[in-house]
C-alpha cells in the first residue's frame, strides 16, 4: 500500500548508496541492526502532488502502510540507534501524526518530541517562511513534528553538540559548562530559504532544509563509520547532510527523477561545489 512495487536499482556516489525502489521491499533485503541513524520525512497523506505516489489514502490504510515501513526500520536500526521521523498533519487531518505515533508504541519508545518551527512571529516581526492557508477557520501551519524514536528510550544524546551558544555568557560558568553551548530544547527554529518557483525545490513538493537532518544526526551523535538511512530520500537532502558531516548515507526513493536529482546534488558537493538548493514550501515570509 502506498508505493507501487518496482525493481530496485542501486548506485554509489562517493560513500553513499542511492537506491531507486520501494522502501519496504528494499529494507527487507538490508541486514538486521545495520543502521545507526534513520532520518526521514515520509509522505504526510495530505494530498501532496507527488509524481509516483498517491498521497491521499484512507487514514487507516496510510497508518497501516507506515507501520509496515516502521517495522522494517525497527529491524535495521541498531540497538543504540535513533529514528527521527519528520511528519505533519493538516487543518483537515490534525490527528494523523498522533494517530500514527500511537500505533508505533510496540515498536519504539518516543524518547523526544521535537517541534520544528519553520516560521515564528516575535512582536511585530516574522522570521522564516510558511505556506499560507486560505481559510476563514484555520491559522497557518508554521511547525512540523520530529519524533525521536529509539528501541528502549535510553540513548544518551549529544545535547550540547546539537545546542546553541548562551546569550548570557555568565551562564557558562554558573551552569558549569566547559564550552559555550547549551541544550536548544525541543523547539528548533530551522527556517527554509526563500524561493519563488518550484524549480528551486527541484520540482519536489515536500522538501526540508539540510540543517534539519544535520541537527538530528548531531543530536544522536555520529562518527566516521556511522551509517545514515533515509527510506524516503526525495531529492537527497539527508544524504547531503550526511556528506557534510562525513558519514555514510543510504537513500531510497521510488521516483527515478528524484533519485537523479539526489545523485546530481551529491556529486556537486563531492566535487567541491555548493549545494545550490534554495528549498522552501513557503509562499509568504517576513
Amino acid at each position: 500500500m502506498g508505493q507501487e512495487k518496482v525493481r530496485a536499482r542501486r548506485e554509489t556516489v562517493g560513500r553513499h548508496a542511492l537506491i531507486r525502489g520501494d522502501a519496504v521491499n528494499v529494507m527487507r533485503r538490508m541486514e538486521t541492526s545495520s543502521v545507526d541513524i534513520v532520518v526521514t520525512s515520509p509522505p504526510y497523506n495530505i494530498g501532496v502532488a507527488y509524481r509516483t505516489y498517491k498521497d491521499s489514502l484512507a487514514e487507516q490504510d496510510y497508518i497501516g502502510w507506515m507501520r509496515g515501513v516502521c517495522t522494517q526500520i525497527a529491524r535495521v536500526l541498531k540497538p543504540d540507534g535513533s529514528f527521527f521521523l519528520n511528519i505533519a498533519g493538516s487543518s483537515s487531518q490534525p490527528w494523523l501524526p498522533f494517530e500514527l505515533i500511537t500505533r508505533l508504541r510496540d515498536l519504539f519508545v518516543l524518547q523526544n518530541h521535537i517541534v520544528w518551527i519553520k516560521s515564528v512571529s516575535i512582536d511585530e516581526k516574522t522570521y522564516g517562511h510558511f505556506k499560507p492557508v486560505n481559510s476563514s477557520r484555520f491559522v497557518n501551519h508554521n511547525h512540523e513534528h520530529v519524533f525521536h524514536l529509539t528501541h528502549e528510550g535510553d540513548i544518551r544524546v549529544q545535547r550540547l553538540a546539537a545546542g546553541v551558544p548562551f546569550t548570557d555568557k555568565t551562564n557558562i560558568n554558573r551552569r558549569r559548562h566547559a564550552v559555550d553551548r547549551r541544550c536548544r530544547g525541543n523547539t528548533w527554529f530551522i527556517p527554509y530559504e526563500t524561493v519563488r518557483h518550484r524549480r528551486e525545490k527541484f520540482l519536489h513538493p515536500g522538501t526540508f532544509p539540510v540543517a534539519l537532518p544535520a541537527a538530528c544526526m548531531t543530536l544522536h551523535g555520529y562518527h566516521e563509520e556511522s551509517v545514515i538511512l533515509d527510506p524516503f530520500m526525495g531529492t537527497g537532502t539527508s544524504l547531503v547532510a550526511a556528506q557534510e558531516l562525513g558519514v555514510k548515507g543510504i537513500g531510497i526513493d521510488i521516483d527515478t527523477r528524484y533519485v537523479a536529482v539526489a545523485r546530481r546534488r551529491l556529486r556537486s558537493v563531492l566535487d567541491g561545489g555548493i549545494d545550490e538548493e534554495q528549498e522552501s514550501q513557503a509562499d509568504e515570509g517576513p
